[in-house]
Order: C-alpha cells, then sequence, then structure tokens
C-alpha cells in the first residue's frame, strides 16, 4: 500500500511539473509576442572574420594574412549592430583596444617580436571579453549593483592579466545578475540579457551576457566564472562550449572580489568559446603553473579506449522531466560512443543525486562570502525590509536577489546529512570513473525557458550546481537546435586533474553532431 502511494505522489509530481511548466510557457510566450533572433552578420569580409575560431584568428595574425586592427574592428562593428537586441554590454567596446591592435600590427610589420616573445602570446592580437564580476584594470566593475554603477577595478583580476599577456586584448565586459547569484541575467542596472536564438527567452546566468556576445560573434571568445552552474547555464542556452575546470587549476584572485587564495569554495574560473578547439589553448594560458604537471594536459587521449557513462535523471522533485527531445540526444551519444570505443556506454547509478539542491545549497553556505553583504557592497541588506520596498517600487534590487536573500535566512540544511551524501558521491564517482572514465549528464531537462520563468520554476539548474559541489571537471557541450530552435547539449564529466579527457571528448562531440550553430541564417 504505501509503495503504491509514493508511486502515485511521484506521478502526480511529474505531472504537476509538466504542467506548471506548459502553462508558463503558454502565459509568458502571450506575453512576450513573437519570437525574434538575432540579427545576422550582413557583411560576408566581417562573417568570415568574427566566425573563425580564436586560434585560427591568432594563426592568420601572426601570418599577416589579417591585421589585428581589422579582427577588432569587425567584432566591434558587430557589437554596435546586436547590443540593443541582446543587452550583453555593460562597459566598451574599449577604444584603447584598437590603439593596441594598431600597435601589435606595427610590431609584427617590422618584426619586432622575438619567436620566444611569439610563442609566449599564442593569442597574439585576438579579442576577447569577460563577465563584469571579473576584474578589469581602469574599467567598471559593477556586478550588477545600482550602488557600483560608476565604479572602476583598480588592477586586472589574475586570469585577465594571463590573457592580456598571452597578446589578447580585453574589447568589453559583459552583464551579469546581481553578485553573479542568478540563473538569469538581469540587474536594475543594465537591464536583461536576451538569448540570441530567440530574445523572448533567458541566456542564463550569471555569464549570460559573455554567452550571448560570444554566441552572436561579438568576441572571439570569453571568460566566465561558475559556482552553480554560471559557466555551464549560458553556455547551453546559448548553444556554445564552456569549461568548469579542476578546482584550484586557476587562480581566481580579482572574480567577484576573490583573493585567489580561498581555501573552501566552489568557484573557478574557466573559457567560454564557440569552438571546441579554442578551449585547451585558453585554459592553458588560465592555468596556476604549479597544476600544469598534475594535469597532464599534454597526454594524448585515446577516445577508443575510454570507458563512458551515463546517468539519464536526478530524480529531483524541484526539476522538469527530461523531455523526449533531451532523451533522444541522450541516445544520439550513447549509440555514438558505443561505436566508437565497441563498449557499452553503462548506466551509472549515483545515489543522493536526487538531493543536487539541497547539498549545493549547503555548501554555499560554506563559501567565505556572505551574500547579503555582497549585495549591499559592503553593508548587510535586510530581506524584508527589501520586500516591502519593493511592493512600493523602492528597491534597488531584482526580484531574484530579493529571493537569494529570503534563501538565506531559511532554515539551513542538515549539516551531517549533507556532508556524508557528498563524500559518500565523491567516492563513488572517483571509483568508478577513475582516471579513464567519462560521465555523459542532461544540462537540463529542457531548453532555454522564457524570462522571468525561474521565479516560479527554478529547480533545473541542479544540473549543473551538482559538479560545483563534487568539484569535478566538466565541459558544456552544445548538440543542435531543439524543434523550437533553442540549443540542447550535454555535460561531459571526469575526475580531478582530468580535463583533459573532458576537452578531448568535447572535441569529439563537435567533429560528430556539428557543435555551434548560428543563431541566425550564414549570409550567401
Amino acid at each position: 500500500m504505501a509503495e503504491k502511494k509514493a508511486t502515485f505522489l511521484t506521478s502526480f509530481l511529474i505531472f504537476l511539473n509538466i504542467l506548471i511548466d506548459n502553462i508558463l510557457e503558454f502565459i509568458l510566450g502571450w506575453y512576450f509576442g513573437p519570437k525574434k533572433r538575432v540579427q545576422k552578420v550582413q557583411d560576408k569580409g566581417q562573417e568570415l572574420i568574427v566566425s573563425k575560431t580564436a586560434v585560427e584568428l591568432a594563426q592568420l595574425i601572426r601570418e599577416r594574412k589579417l591585421k589585428s586592427y581589422d579582427v577588432v574592428k569587425a567584432y566591434f562593428e558587430r557589437v554596435e549592430v546586436v547590443k540593443l537586441q541582446i543587452n550583453a554590454v555593460v562597459d566598451g567596446p574599449f577604444s584603447d583596444a584598437l590603439k593596441e591592435a594598431t600597435q601589435i600590427d606595427r610590431r609584427l610589420d617590422n618584426n619586432e617580436y622575438s619567436e620566444s616573445e611569439l610563442k609566449s602570446k599564442p593569442f597574439l592580437g585576438v579579442p576577447f571579453t569577460t563577465k563584469d564580476s571579473t576584474a578589469v584594470a581602469g574599467k567598471l566593475q559593477t556586478l550588477g549593483l545600482v550602488s557600483r554603477k560608476s565604479l572602476k577595478a583598480e588592477e586586472d583580476a589574475e586570469c585577465i592579466r594571463l590573457m592580456k599577456n598571452s597578446g589578447a586584448i580585453i574589447i568589453a565586459t559583459s552583464n551579469v545578475p546581481e553578485i553573479n547569484m542568478w540563473c538569469e541575467t538581469r540587474n536594475n542596472l543594465i537591464g536583461q540579457t536576451n538569448n540570441p536564438y530567440d530574445l523572448r527567452r533567458s541566456a542564463g546566468g550569471s555569464s549570460g551576457g559573455e554567452a550571448a556576445l560570444i554566441s552572436s560573434c561579438c568576441t572571439a571568445f570569453g571568460l566566465g566564472t561558475d559556482i552553480g552552474g554560471s559557466i555551464r547555464i549560458p553556455a547551453f542556452k546559448c548553444g556554445i562550449f564552456g569549461h568548469k575546470p579542476t578546482k584550484f587549476a586557476v587562480d581566481t584572485r580579482g572574480c567577484t572580489f576573490r583573493t585567489g587564495k580561498e581555501e573552501q569554495t566552489m568557484m573557478v574560473v574557466g573559457p567560454m568559446t564557440r569552438f571546441s578547439r579554442d578551449l585547451m589553448p585558453i585554459f592553458k594560458v588560465l592555468v596556476r603553473p604549479e597544476m600544469m604537471q598534475k594535469l597532464q594536459l599534454d597526454l594524448p587521449v585515446d577516445l577508443k579506449k575510454l570507458r563512458y557513462f551515463y546517468i539519464p535523471s536526478n530524480n529531483s522533485k524541484l526539476c522538469n522531466p527530461v523531455n523526449h527531445e533531451t532523451q533522444m540526444v541522450m541516445y544520439q551519444i550513447r549509440r555514438h560512443f558505443q561505436n566508437l570505443s565497441g563498449k557499452e556506454v553503462q548506466l551509472l547509478k549515483l545515489p543522493g543525486i536526487e538531493y543536487s539542491h539541497k547539498l549545493w545549497r549547503y555548501w554555499m553556505t560554506q563559501e567565505t562570502s556572505e551574500f547579503s553583504k555582497l549585495l549591499g557592497n559592503g553593508t548587510k541588506v535586510n530581506p524584508f525590509l527589501e520586500i516591502l520596498k519593493k511592493l512600493v517600487g523602492k528597491s534597488e534590487f531584482t526580484m531574484a536577489a530579493i529571493y537569494g536573500l529570503i534563501n538565506s535566512v531559511l532554515p539551513p540544511e542538515k549539516e551531517e546529512k549533507m556532508r556524508e551524501i557528498t563524500s559518500k558521491m565523491k567516492r563513488i564517482l572517483k571509483e568508478v570513473l577513475g582516471d579513464d572514465g567519462v560521465l555523459f549528464y542532461h544540462s537540463s531537462p529542457r531548453t532555454a525557458t522564457f524570462h522571468y520563468y525561474p521565479l516560479i520554476k527554478f529547480g533545473d539548474i541542479s544540473y549543473f550546481s551538482i559538479f560545483n559541489v563534487l568539484q569535478t571537471p566538466t565541459t558544456q557541450v552544445p548538440m543542435g537546435l531543439d524543434s523550437n530552435g533553442m540549443p540542447m547539449g550535454i555535460q561531459v564529466v571526469a575526475n580531478e586533474m582530468n580535463d583533459r579527457l573532458c576537452l578531448a571528448v568535447a572535441g569529439e562531440f563537435e567533429r560528430a553532431f556539428g557543435g555551434w550553430v548560428p543563431p541566425y541564417n550564414i549570409s550567401n
């Protein structure tokens, strides 16, 4: 009898999730009106530049087949065309980027770079962007807060310093939700960032502005941060690649006030790109020198000899059930890698995965930064006062930020239980995957939602946040478009220090399934 009741309750919750999802889709679809995509690249010459990989651009600039100035200018012009449509830029494009590109061209033309200098600058003359919360010297660093609307960073974050040393040119910073703490990119300073594939829909968060710029061909590549899916959620929703590295592989100094010396954090810095082949070269620039030997990034990966696993669902009652098109993506993946390796892609049972949201909520309380103080730019914000201010239109914060404040004062998760579940899950993954195993895991049960949808239903983000809890390297990979023309995707997971497995498998996905699909029609 008890088993029948449990089965009925599960079936009812699945039905309720589907019903609410359909109601929200209908209401929000009616509210926002007809679908619109980002404008395509009009100029053929510009398209030939902005649609290339960062690695290709670097090579062409070095060989003098392209000038850095022309590359930077092409991206500037592209930003100007689409900036009102996607609303992703906070600061920029920076005029000093054109001056820097001109200087690089002059030095290359005059052969003023030594061989060793060129070798140390693999992205010489290539434009890139980063999210507003990552410090860029002399540029705005608002973190989406009205109270910081005119504040500028004093020095570069470590990841920005390293990219600049590699020869790359920073051309703009991109929009974020307040203090990066929401799965959609919106704030009361810049407004909301739109998805290039459907401007009515979310670009994800917190690196939503970054993902929208990259997918729309407004930058060659970008740098994101990820504490609960902040690289992978927007990468998934905007149809690009994003890599969440092994913990401490990249110095986080200067990213959302991090010192880079935190001993306990889920936050990491990683690359976001349109093309898989750019991930590894950018990652190599970012990795701490002392981590290089541990990561063994140059060690070849034989995809045929890897062992492959999958998990079909997290079985969380907070999440939507995995829809049919998403299930078919997993089926295609399993079939492809079975043919590639000659071995079955094995079902992995990971006890505790149904607690994904609770686990992440608990581990967020172990972070060194207090959300209410960050939101107040150093002064603690009272959630109940903010609710009252919101009701009369006086709050500086979005409803999403106030949600975060309320969540912080709700009863905490049971510490002993959360730590025990986390420890057990980590142990199982380590034993099962070893150093030659890769896990395929859905990015989300469905594709990008309409704006505001997460204010009602937000549980699906736990498909991403669980890997922050487990602190495993994870690569978000695009998998074409669904029947509504929205990006689909998959997460590729490996054990700590095995980033190279994730990145190698991501390359195979791109080869086999096509990778990034432009959010507009290609010019003839």
